[in-house]
């Protein structure tokens, strides 16, 4: 890290990033990082697609209009990209994870502070995606900072103020990755609990695709404000079954990031349940989307998770049960409305 001069009574630190994913997130937070003042390489898994984006100067596929900054290097090279970086950023899609660090894992630098910015859970082993990351770089994950919270990318590099939270179970790391990445229109808050945070910006996305099919269905507000709440009440019980702290999911990561992915126009999850409850395919709505939508794959895992742990979770099972057992959206509704009446 190099100190610039200060121009108030803090001098800030420039620090080197690497950002893994050159998806939306992924370049947002790139071009985040550049706005801050920081060194920073965003790293494509394609050659091609890191030409385009070096050349153009503009991530035609994920994050059309907006202009990559002159100093952003783009590069296919891991290794390259991650030596004698300060902070790594790893932003790629949850099912892809795994398969990416296999190949990258090596290069990671020891001592780099380690930011997840990643949404979801592995079905198969119910890991969090901090979780995963540890195995890559010698375990130590306590020292692994998530970062989740109510954030579109496009509307981080529009300018938008923009709230997340940054969770490590060492606080003083978080503090440090806090200082950072904190500047202009992004604002970074620290939480101990990496559980709740990590859980509340997985399941959230299982609640939009199910407020999603309400409005496919073409249901009101009421709907959407049962599913918002009731979803709050099954994505807490899981994540306090695992561990976490009730409180950080009625925050950021939890109630925050829950209402923008329910209601915002630009939620990919959300834009899934709609279509679903139009009528559409899930594989046909799949197959016309350039972006992940994690929450397809995230039902399964939190509808095992639930079963296994014993916690009820009647919307994420309704859900799962019209992703992966073909069951009609209205009759999930329906069996949902004519379950046992109990106290809220």
């Amino acid at each position: 890290m190099v100190s610039e001069p200060a121009t108030n009574a803090q001098p800030r630190e420039r620090w080197k990033i690497a950002v893994l994913g050159a998806g939306s997130w992924g370049t947002a937070l790139a071009v985040h990082a550049c706005a801050a003042g920081h060194n920073v390489t965003l790293w494509a898994r394609r050659q091609s697609v890191a030409d385009a984006m070096s050349r153009s100067r503009e991530n035609a596929d994920y994050l059309p209009r907006c202009e990559l900054p002159e100093s952003l290097v783009v590069s296919a090279d891991a290794e390259a990209s991650m030596a004698e970086a300060d902070l790594v950023i790893s932003a790629i899609p949850s099912r892809y994870l795994r398969p990416v660090w296999d190949g990258i894992g090596s290069t990671f630098p020891p001592g780099a502070h380690l930011v997840s910015a990643t949404k979801g859970l592995e079905d198969d082993t119910g890991l969090r995606m901090s979780e995963v990351l540890a195995e890559y770089t010698g375990g130590a994950e306590d020292s692994i900072v998530a970062l989740s919270g109510p954030s579109f990318a496009a509307e981080l590099v529009e300018g938008h103020p923009t709230a997340v939270t940054l969770a490590c179970a060492d606080l003083a790391a978080a503090e440090r990755v806090q200082t950072c990445l904190s500047n202009g229109p992004l604002r970074a808050y620290r939480n101990a609990d990496i559980i709740g945070v990590e859980h509340g910006g997985a399941l959230k996305n299982v609640i939009a695709i199910a407020t999603g099919i309400a409005d496919g269905l073409g249901f009101g507000t009421n709907s959407r404000a049962a599913l918002i709440t009731r979803g709050l009440k099954e994505l807490t019980g899981l994540a306090v079954a695992r561990g976490a702290m009730p409180a950080t999911l009625m925050g950021l990561a939890g109630l925050g990031d829950l209402v923008l992915t329910c209601t915002g126009r630009l939620s990919r999850n959300r834009h899934v349940g709609v279509e679903l409850g139009k009528g559409r395919s899930l594989d046909e709505i799949i197959g016309s989307m350039q972006m992940v939508a994690e929450g397809v794959e995230t039902t399964a895992a939190a509808s095992h998770l639930g079963r296994r742990l014993g916690v009820q979770m009647p919307i994420t099972d309704e859900v799962y049960a019209i992703l992966h057992e073909g069951k009609p959206p209205r009759a999930a509704i329906e069996d949902l409305m004519a379950r046992a009446l109990v106290e809220e």
